[in-house]
């Protein structure tokens, strides 16, 4: 391996989104030389250059909070710099409606700024501008990743990676397995409009869909459903969702708006894509496990469309089936599948399990075992001791037929 450079750290993690966030911060709490690579010049992923700008809820939906640690943390650091607040009206009670919920909107350029503070807080080492290029895997185990910057082309070795990249950059390029599914075209955009100046923050949520329902795979038209990912898969999304855009000041300007009555004024830094590949994990989470026992459980998660479901997030579910080691997922790289990863690739869930990777890399590296191999009471005792409830029973709910 030849190059411009080469840095060894205890922790890498790749991708700076919430769970790459999450991660890094965890893993440099205890003690750990944690360097944080992200291919964009700040953090936040979709939270921030995506312009998903809503904080998800860390409730059920009934009143009771069931998402803990850092998760509660990011949230309130949202809000920061930004002028959003946290419902008032929250907790006790069933939610008829967002502000009943546990949830936040946040200035994606505030929390910018609130992220990287946090992250230079608890000494993590930050390279923005730097793309992973490849993984480095000796022996069946995960021990470098490439990447090129700047500064040419690198190796920066780890005792543990976590890949919150999103789209499971680095355990593909080790040749881990992967699952796919189905990403709709869309856009989220910021902008002003003079008749909502009481809003301080507005996404128009231009989104594909027939009628007002959303489309599915079946109802969708050719061409607006798209699987995996490449370069010009990529570049077409966001071509197309940007002329979606277009189009939707073309229809508001023959309703009578002009653009000085509406106008856009930040438009996404990257592609929304919400499901392009996780690991075919130890144990991928199913559709329909919510209120499932994992005796592994890292932490708890509601499901943000509904009120009622909870549920339990398998240990298991951030390493790969195969035996590779060295590796972890985070974010929207843990195994689910269907209806399962839409609870597992949103903000809250992202948080908590970026906060179990780190906490899981950390452990691992002082016991002188494969995360695999991690001895998970040790891991649910250290989660603990941040907060984090992991089993139904510990915020105050029954199991089905219990």
């Amino acid at each position: 391996m030849h190059g411009s450079f080469n840095r060894t750290f205890d922790v890498v993690v790749a991708g700076g989104g919430i769970a790459g966030v999450a991660a890094a911060i965890q893993a440099a709490r205890r003690g750990k030389k944690t360097v944080l690579v992200e291919k964009t010049v700040q953090p936040g992923g979709l939270a921030t250059t995506g312009l998903v700008n809503v904080y998800l809820p860390l409730c059920d939906g009934n009143g009771r909070q069931v998402t803990f640690g850092l998760c509660e943390e990011l949230i309130r650091r949202s809000l920061q710099y930004g002028p959003g607040d946290l419902p008032v009206q929250w907790g006790g009670e069933a939610a008829e409606d967002e502000s009943g919920r546990f949830l936040c909107r946040f200035s994606p350029a505030a929390y910018v700024l609130a992220l990287e503070e946090m992250l230079l807080e608890n000494g993590v080492e930050l390279w923005y501008d730097t793309l992973i290029c490849d993984t480095v895997v000796v022996d069946g185990k995960v021990v470098a990743i490439e990447v090129e910057n700047k500064s040419g082309h690198g190796v920066l070795h780890a005792g543990c990676v976590v890949d919150a990249t999103g789209d499971c950059e680095v355990a593909r390029r080790a040749g881990v397995p992967c699952l796919d599914d189905d990403n709709f075209l869309s856009i989220w955009a910021l902008e002003y409009d003079r008749d909502a100046q009481g809003e301080w923050l507005l996404t128009p949520g231009v989104c594909m869909h027939v009628d007002g329902v959303p489309w599915s795979v079946e109802k969708a038209p050719p061409g607006t459903v798209y699987r995996g990912v490449s370069g010009r898969l990529v570049s077409d999304f966001m071509i197309r969702s940007r002329e979606m855009l277009r189009e939707h000041y073309r229809r508001t300007e023959q309703e009578g708006r002009t653009r000085k009555d509406q106008f856009v004024l930040t438009l996404p830094g990257m592609p929304q894509f919400r499901k392009v590949y996780c690991l075919d994990a130890a144990r991928v989470l199913e559709a329909g496990e919510n209120g499932r026992r994992f005796e592994d459980s890292i932490g708890l998660a509601g499901d943000w469309r509904q009120a009622g479901p909870v549920w339990e997030i398998p240990y298991r579910s951030l390493y790969p089936r195969v035996s590779v080691d060295g590796l972890l997922a985070a974010g929207r790289c843990t195994g689910a599948r269907g209806d399962a990863w839409e609870v597992t690739r949103v903000i809250p869930v992202a948080a908590l399990t970026g906060q179990a990777a780190g906490m899981a890399a950390a452990l691992a590296l002082e016991n002188g075992v494969e995360v695999r191999s991690l001895d998970v009471k040790l891991l649910q005792r250290e989660l603990e001791q941040c907060g984090i409830r992991l089993h139904l029973p510990d915020v105050g709910l029954a199991y089905p037929g219990a």
